[in-house]
């Protein structure tokens, strides 16, 4: 009939999204895109997938259908796994439901990520009620892949769960309209971490006391050793030339470079003043991950040559959590932020640990009492022939996750060399790359390897069914695998460099690879250094190499 107003035809969908969908603001996106178009249903975290059901008008659902995807938060990792019709409900909203642990997971753990300009500007509001807390965050930043135990991504499953939201905190969390909704790592300095600074017998507990008291002691020259997002950082005045060879001295780390943390007001000629930097090097400092990027050093540079001796580059990084922030900003200058943990050995990430192994470095620690799940230190990237090119996995990098070119059988574990030691766990399609471990000299750094492998199978609900070692007998790593008890393939060390390489450019078939790298024991039994290569992964054959020589001793 010509003028009738047609009947609205109702259809419901429930839609599967797999991929990086957890601690990345995915489902208070969901929630608001639901709204706009005019739908009902609900979301749900499940364990490394997220559901929604949707019902509304068929062209309301498309349009919301397609929108998931293009117009996801940028953290996240989104991929359409199943859509299908199903049954529409009597609903009269779209709500956030209760998570669940499904049974068939399909895990992709968020990255840790820099604070946002959002709540920067908190951070600096004396009006606001979360006014200079270094611990400050919404749904768009923060640390993610630090503070969580399990998936799915909820508060119980965090190192946030000792933490009770006060009454104005909960209001956020569960406001549409607040930026903190569902953001399980907000808190506020009535109910969330707090700081303590320890010197010596002095103890001064309260985030703006103990931050106090550290800047009096960076002021004067001191160190201090600082716990972060993934662990601690040694810190002092960066312009101080004797702090930082004190601070050398004691860490009994003579010639290696220490990284600096620059303040960042936005201008590229804050930088300037320190390194030279162009667009793509800006970007990456300034990205999510925030990692330490080595820079040349700029003609008017004014930090003191030991911070890299002899060489005309330094690691610079910038703030990348409130804390960092305060500090930069209530000292007024650089600072140093090296690793806090003794030479060689896998960062510090546990209070007590700190207090009994740092305090013979630092002169005081800046603690706080937010547990650290996993250790991450800072990742470290270097431009190479105009690209980025990570030297070290870390916080906001790590774990690193890559697609396969083909599909396994079984689940292998990949358990690394002996030096700058990362694991892999592989299954189906999918590899994982743990953070940088370090040197495995150490029986800590042997227990921190060995925990890593735990749990990273873990957390992805994946079990190792084969061990892929180094052939070389001596690497703690190599001895590790004998004693798993699970089936073992050799690798030869620069073998495995070699199937990286190739690993880059799968369409490649045939390839002559020059492994210019340190020892690492050759299928002839003796120690090969540099390396030509030729054929493909599985079949490399040594057709060149550099002259070997004696060792001195």
């Amino acid at each position: 009939m010509n003028g009738a107003v047609r009947e609205r035809q109702i259809h419901a969908r429930l839609v599967q999204l797999r991929g990086r969908v957890q601690g990345v603001g995915f489902r208070p996106f969901v929630f608001r895109l639901a709204r706009r178009h005019g739908l009902q249903g609900w979301v749900m975290n499940q364990r490394g997938r997220v559901s929604v059901h949707v019902q509304g008008e068929e062209h309301a659902l498309d349009a919301f259908q397609t929108a998931l995807i293009a117009e996801a938060p940028a953290p996240a990792q989104a991929r359409l796994h199943e859509v299908s019709a199903t049954a529409v409900l009597a609903l009269h909203d779209f709500i956030i439901r209760d998570s669940k642990a499904a049974a068939d997971a399909d895990i992709h753990l968020p990255p840790d990520l820099a604070t946002c300009d959002d709540c920067l500007a908190e951070l600096r509001d004396p009006a606001d009620r979360r006014h200079a807390y270094p611990f400050i965050t919404c749904a768009h930043c923060g640390p993610r892949y630090s503070l969580i135990h399990a998936l799915p991504y909820d508060r119980a499953n965090t190192s946030m769960t000792r933490f009770a939201m006060c009454p104005a905190c909960r209001r956020d969390y569960h406001d549409p309209a607040d930026r903190r909704f569902h953001a399980e790592a907000s808190a506020c300095p009535d109910c969330g971490p707090q700081l303590s600074f320890h010197h010596g017998a002095e103890r001064i507990s309260g985030n703006a006391a103990a931050l106090a008291a550290c800047l009096a002691l960076l002021r004067g020259g001191g160190i201090a050793a600082v716990k972060g997002i993934g662990g601690y950082h040694l810190m002092c005045d960066a312009r101080d030339g004797d702090a930082v060879t004190r601070l050398r001295q004691r860490k009994q780390r003579p010639h290696k470079p220490l990284a600096v943390m620059l303040p960042d007001d936005g201008a590229a000629a804050a930088l300037s003043a320190y390194v030279n930097a162009g667009a793509p090097e800006l970007t990456l400092l300034r990205g999510s991950a925030r990692p330490i990027v080595l820079l040349p050093r700029s003609a008017a540079c004014p930090l003191p040559d030991n911070i890299a001796p002899g060489l005309d580059e330094i690691g610079v990084l910038l703030p990348y959590s409130p804390l960092h922030h305060l500090l930069l900003a209530g000292l007024g200058a650089p600072l140093i932020a090296t690793s806090g943990n003794l030479s060689g050995e896998p960062l510090i990430s546990d209070n007590d640990d700190a207090e009994r192994r740092l305090s013979k470095i630092a002169d005081a620690l800046l603690h706080h009492d937010r547990a650290i799940a996993h250790c991450v230190d800072d990742p470290v990237y270097r431009f190479t022939g105009g690209a980025a090119r990570p030297l070290r996995l870390g916080r906001g990098t790590a774990p690193l996750e890559l697609t396969l070119p083909f599909t396994l059988a079984a689940p292998l574990l990949a358990v690394g060399g002996h030096m700058k030691n990362t694991v892999a766990l592989a299954w189906e399609n999918r590899v994982v790359i743990s953070p940088h471990l370090g040197d495995l000299d150490s029986p800590r750094s042997l227990r921190v390897f060995a925990r890593t492998i735990t749990e990273m199978q873990t957390l992805y609900a994946v079990t190792a069914a084969r061990v892929i070692r180094d052939a070389h007998p001596r690497y703690a790593s190599h001895r590790w695998a004998q004693q798993c008890g699970l089936p073992l393939t050799k690798v030869f060390h620069h073998h495995a460099h070699a199937a990286v390489l190739a690993g880059e450019y799968p369409r490649e078939s045939r390839w002559l690879v020059f492994t210019w790298d340190g020892a690492g024991l050759g299928a002839d039994g003796t120690l090969w250094g540099g390396e030509a290569l030729l054929g493909a992964p599985g079949a490399w054959r040594r057709v060149a190499s550099l002259r070997p020589f004696r060792l001195p001793g």
